[in-house]
């Protein structure tokens, strides 16, 4: 295998709303595992260092996903890079030059990079790391690479490339004639027919002086915010934290439209790799095995007389289905969604009525992952909460207060060490304690195995910002 000189940066800033209710905002589709047991987002890293790209990887992501990207990070052993966080999100212009910048101060100005979103799926992975050997040649030459999926349908989704010449000296890389916006479906298919189009796939591979110098010259007031936001950077832990005022004077700006359609440097290389951006119910489908009967079930699913559907069992529930025909069903623990396979992208829309209504669901999991574990809502009220609390092992919450409830605290698994105002106790399963209102307390697993615990929370208020935290191993106190 061919080592490449890549440097791989990846997008992971997206919230996939159109795969609601699985992607929600607190845990978007990249960080899901919906073609395998790997997350989008861990996909898309195995098969950027399989196709030979050594070179240091770094992570731009939403500050809110910071821990469980660390987390899935490490669990594929991707433990040397950077987790860069955007405090507030700016499209990819501004994060394409704060990958540029970074990489030039870093690796040297002629380093290699490339950018990829981390919501993707790519089935010909040989295929890929062929058309990065040749990206890597073209961006090495000084152009800006951009990957042009080859189109398999009339797509009206998706922005096109044109292709002009060959460029001389290079293998399959191409001058761009021209971008196109999102066509109709009659222009789509002349596109198809005519073989000199692809699909635009947001993939990215240059030199960071030379996207710097474009930057500059076609978008000026994007770069300096970046370079604002990178040179004001904050160390937290291991993660490294933008300025917020800098990068909210860079201009909310796609790459395309701030650099890619203007620059004389933009060359393309077809990629013919089973490449889908999974942006719907559909997408996932077409991607996705599937029975005799074209249906993609997941989990513990029953269905006669059914063709055409995808149905995801996601909470252990059965569910079982009659007479479909083209549909998607998607059951979670808190939120069942049903709708017509052609109608599958409107699903972003259905969730911007679920916002407007004040619908928990609409953004948040019943689940919610914390830096030292997890925690479920079983049961709650106004004045009571009942949580099912997993520590993992070696994990710590922060020394903690809170002024409104007091909280009950049953061992179910494991042990757990306990301080409450000062004093330590160790708990094992079966074993309880309370925390009145105003104690300082904290909780901790100092075990090799998960800790479960029932809490059960009783006051005014029992909502999650009664929490004052006095010490925390993870820098939110």
């Amino acid at each position: 295998m061919t080592s490449l000189p890549l440097h791989p940066v990846i997008l992971s800033g997206g919230a996939g709303t159109r795969l609601w209710p699985l992607s929600r905002k607190s845990y978007p589709k990249q960080l899901l595992p919906l073609i395998s047991e790997e997350s989008l987002l861990q996909g898309t890293i195995r098969r950027i260092r399989s196709a030979g790209c050594k070179g240091t990887m770094s992570v731009i992501a939403n500050d809110d996903h910071r821990f469980l990207i660390r987390r899935q990070l490490a669990d594929i052993g991707e433990t040397e890079g950077a987790i860069v966080l955007e405090p507030v999100g700016r499209n990819t212009a501004p994060a394409v030059a704060v990958a540029a910048l970074n990489a030039a101060e870093i690796h040297g100005p002629d380093t290699i990079v490339g950018i990829f979103p981390s919501d993707h799926f790519v089935r010909d992975e040989a295929a890929f790391a062929k058309v990065l050997e040749h990206a890597a040649e073209g961006a090495a030459a000084g152009h800006i690479v951009t990957l042009s999926i080859v189109p398999t349908r009339p797509e009206t989704g998706y922005g096109y490339i044109r292709r002009g010449s060959e460029v001389d000296g290079l293998t399959d890389v191409f001058d761009v004639s021209a971008f196109v916006e999102k066509p109709d479906a009659v222009t789509a298919q002349t596109y198809v027919s005519s073989g000199e189009y692809g699909w635009n796939s947001g993939m990215f591979v240059f030199r960071a002086d030379v996207m710097i110098d474009a930057l500059e010259t076609y978008a000026p007031d994007c770069l300096a915010g970046a370079r604002l936001a990178l040179h004001a950077a904050e160390k937290d832990l291991e993660f490294l934290r933008l300025d917020r005022a800098g990068l909210e004077q860079a201009p909310a700006i796609s790459i395309d439209y701030a650099v890619m359609e203007k620059t004389d440097r933009a060359v393309a290389v077809p990629a013919d790799i089973g490449w889908s951006d999974l942006g719907a119910w559909n997408a996932l489908h077409e991607v996705t095995e599937k029975d005799s009967d074209e249906n993609a079930v997941q989990g513990p699913t029953f269905l006669r007389d059914s063709t055409g559907s995808l149905v995801r069992a996601e909470d252990g529930r059965l569910v079982a289905a009659l007479g479909l025909k083209d549909t998607v069903v998607v059951s979670t623990a808190d939120a069942v969604m049903v709708a017509p396979m052609e109608r599958a992208s409107e699903v972003k829309d259905l969730l911007a009525d679920l916002s407007a209504a004040q619908r928990a669901e609409a953004t948040e999991n019943r689940r919610v992952t914390r830096p030292w574990g997890t925690y479920e809502d079983i049961d709650r009220e106004e004045n009571f909460r009942v949580k099912r609390i997993v520590v993992d092992p070696g994990a710590r919450l922060s020394l903690q207060r809170h002024a409104k409830r007091s909280e009950h605290w049953v061992v179910v698994r494991g042990t757990a060490h306990v301080t409450i105002d000062g004093e330590v106790s160790v708990l094992s399963r079966n074993q309880s304690t309370y925390v009145p209102i105003g104690a300082t307390h904290r909780l901790e697993n100092r075990g090799d195995e998960p800790l479960h615990l029932i809490e059960v929370q009783v006051g005014d208020y029992v909502e999650e910002d009664d929490i004052e935290r006095l010490d925390d191993v993870y820098g939110r106190s």
